[in-house]
């Protein structure tokens, strides 16, 4: 197994925190434009609203949004954000496709797949948030599975639009696998890591930062999971990216450059500071129900694994290396079976980063 890189930043230990609600629950959050922004130095500035989807539920690994938005970066930039939930991948970039949200939390590579079978409404990544991606396969240990290709035969679960599971044809092929010797089941999100470790399912698709931390608050640490990360067996995706719709760059783009740059300034005071990052969450969570617990375990595994490699320590956060984005997408579309590949420059647009210098760690 290749060595993974890490760039640890722990989260302090707050004493006596309670243990709420599990955040996995089902959300039906919406916010409303971030108009209390507005400060001293933008109270005769109008908002513009922008409407965002995430790509899942509202959770830590959202603190590079929660810190731009209650330090007002994006207020900053003449920009009102409205927020909700998302329902996986595939589900936000359609619904950025159809002009229901502005900009997006997606998959690059889903995202694609959907360009190709819809030339009239392409969609473009603007910026990166996780420079590694969590796709991966998890199993319990006593299921026997330790390597990918004991996967053959066996029988899996996820929601439909899980972007993991988009991808298992990909992973297979890299891994060796037969690809249709699985047989997928379908799951609600909430029940997915409940019915593997009740035997249910063999294995599982899934985010890492998804389903890692629900898993050890049922007893199923990482020492009982056998995880097999997609950038550990041959695929070295990027994970999710803010995506737009070409026609609206081309009518926003000024409004599409503040948005990334509060977002990644967001980014930043994460990766500096995690606990500030968690408490904006927190903060912005309506229901009250999240499990604070947990959401600092969700932070802790996308700060060891996720945002921060050494392309990022070299390069800044936010962009690509071109080389390495068209390697996967060369194997993403074979895997898919697409007729055509795109180019790096394509299906990611770096004209909306800020300059290098203002995106360093």
């Amino acid at each position: 197994m290749p060595k993974i890189w890490t760039r640890v930043v722990s989260l302090a230990l707050v004493a006596g925190s309670a243990v709420l609600l599990s955040s996995c629950a089902n959300q039906t959050i919406s916010r409303s434009p971030t108009t209390a922004q507005t400060t001293t130095n933008t109270a005769n500035q109008e908002l513009k609203e922008v409407s965002f989807t995430l790509s899942w539920l509202f959770q830590a690994v959202d603190a590079p949004l929660a810190i731009a938005i209650e330090k007002e970066y994006f207020a900053q930039e003449g920009i009102a954000v409205r927020f909700d939930r998302g329902y996986g991948s595939a589900d936000s970039i359609n619904k950025i496709a159809s002009g229901v949200y502005d900009i997006g939390e997606g998959d690059m590579y889903s995202m694609m797949e959907f360009n190709q079978k819809n030339p009239n409404d392409k969609l473009v990544a603007v910026a990166i948030k996780y420079n590694r991606s969590p796709f991966a396969i998890v199993a319990v240990d006593s299921a026997g599975i330790s390597s990918p290709q004991q996967l053959e035969g066996k029988r899996l679960a996820a929601p439909a639009g899980d972007a993991a599971r988009r991808l298992w044809p990909v992973f297979a092929q890299v891994t060796g696998v037969n690809p249709d010797s699985v047989t997928w089941n379908n799951v609600e999100p909430r029940l997915r890591e409940a019915l593997l470790v009740q035997g249910e399912f063999d294995a599982i698709s899934c985010f890492n930062i998804s389903s890692l931390p629900p898993l050890n608050k049922l007893g199923y640490g990482p020492d009982r999971l056998n995880t097999f990360l997609y950038a550990d067996h041959g695929l070295d995706l990027y994970g999710n990216a803010l995506i737009v719709r070409e026609s609206f760059l081309e009518q926003n783009p000024e409004l599409v450059r503040g948005f990334v740059s509060a977002y990644l300034r967001g980014l930043q005071d994460t990766i500096r500071n995690p606990d500030e990052g968690l408490a904006a969450v927190m903060n912005l969570s309506e229901d009250g129900l999240m499990d604070q617990a947990q959401e600092r375990e969700r932070l802790q595994i996308a700060l060891d694994s996720l945002y921060v490699s050494p392309e990022v320590e070299q390069n800044g956060l936010g962009g690509v290396d071109q080389a390495r984005l068209q390697r996967t997408l060369e194997q993403v579309a074979e895997g898919f079976g697409l007729a055509q590949v795109p180019t790096a420059e394509e299906v990611f647009n770096d004209g909306f980063l800020p300059p290098q210098e203002q995106r360093a760690i």
